[in-house]
């Protein structure tokens, strides 16, 4: 069995889906469905079992409190965590990103299970450290709010006690893709873009506050989540590659990029309109992110990334356009 946590998340629900496209459906899914629009992520995606993430928590600690494995579990997939950068609720934080992924970790040991976690990139803070995900430099990174150190806290943990030799801990970057409509303010631009585009006809982005970037130049490193599905496969067949790695293109591009294929996708002429970036996030606001991936390279991942246009030109043509824009493994 795969236990993918999250499940019903964006990237989680996602890779399910790249699950059954794979021939595979023994899967139990954990989440917490509760009044969010998450389970239309799984309407149309195969899987074995769907447990709460309360309930599973409970089962997973009674059995490894009694020396026995209450799943079988081949191998998990912890994508389950709160991802709002604004959450600022720190013991909810510790308990459901750190504690959560600290019990998957032991039981994934204790059992001989594959372990592929999602940490992040805001465990770069404001980038001034580099993006490198060479794991000295990690010791010295100074995530930027709670979501991030919640990440940075566990990869300190596996690395202090030597178990990032037995697990892989993502660092994704901008993803974007879909499945991710459930998101709210957490949303990928380019979701929100096609959104606003097709309401008004024009697209916002903030201003450049400094003087080296102009207006929609500021960068990101955009990767489409079909992209972390690969890699995320990879480690799965590849159990011997472990440790902490970026997840990203390699390539930063621009806002101004972005809003060029968005509007290419939707077959209208480009309208930006720059707005001013609020003050309130005015100073911790970041003007680059990049993701270096020769590590993930060395390790022997040798699959092209979707650049910007390929990307973001099927995710608006293939799904946003579409009435269902969501994952669909019964096709």
């Amino acid at each position: 069995m795969y236990i993918v946590t999250g499940g019903a998340g964006f990237i989680g629900s996602a890779f399910v889906w790249k699950l059954n496209r794979m021939g595979i459906d023994d899967i139990l899914v954990v989440d917490n469905l509760s009044r969010s629009e998450k389970w239309r992520n799984l309407a149309r995606l195969r899987y074995a079992d769907y447990m709460h993430r309360d309930e599973f928590m409970r089962r997973l600690r009674a059995g490894m409190e009694g020396g026995r494995d209450p799943f079988g579990a081949r191998a998990v997939i912890h994508m389950g965590a709160c991802s709002a950068t604004t959450e600022t609720d720190a013991d909810f934080l510790m308990e459901n990103n750190f504690r959560y992924t600290q019990t998957l970790a032991l039981y994934c040991e204790a059992f001989r299970a594959r372990f592929i976690n999602a940490s992040s990139g805001a465990t770069y803070g404001d980038g001034s450290l580099g993006f490198s995900d060479d794991e000295q430099t990690m010791l010295s990174l100074k995530p930027l709010n709670m979501y991030g150190y919640s990440k940075q806290l566990f990869d300190l943990w596996a690395h202090r006690t030597g178990r990032l030799r037995r697990l892989a801990s993502l660092k994704f970057f901008n993803v974007y893709g879909p499945n991710e409509y459930h998101k709210g303010d957490m949303m990928s631009v380019i979701c929100k873009a096609h959104k606003q585009i097709r309401e008004t006809g024009k697209l916002k982005l903030f201003k450049s506050h400094r003087a080296e970037y102009g207006h929609g130049e500021q960068m990101r490193d955009f990767i489409y989540v079909k992209d972390c599905l690969d890699v995320m496969w990879w480690l799965l067949e590849n159990p011997a590659v472990n440790g902490v790695y970026n997840v990203g293109t390699g390539t930063a591009r621009t806002w101004n990029d972005l809003a060029r294929s968005v509007f290419q996708a939707m077959g209208r002429e480009v309208d930006v309109e720059y707005i001013d970036i609020p003050e309130a996030i005015r100073e911790k606001y970041q003007y680059f992110t990049e993701a270096p991936v020769e590590k993930l390279r060395r390790a022997g991942y040798d699959k092209d990334f979707n650049p910007l246009e390929r990307g973001a030109g099927e995710y608006v043509r293939e799904y946003l356009e579409k009435d269902d824009p969501h994952l669909d493994a019964l096709a």
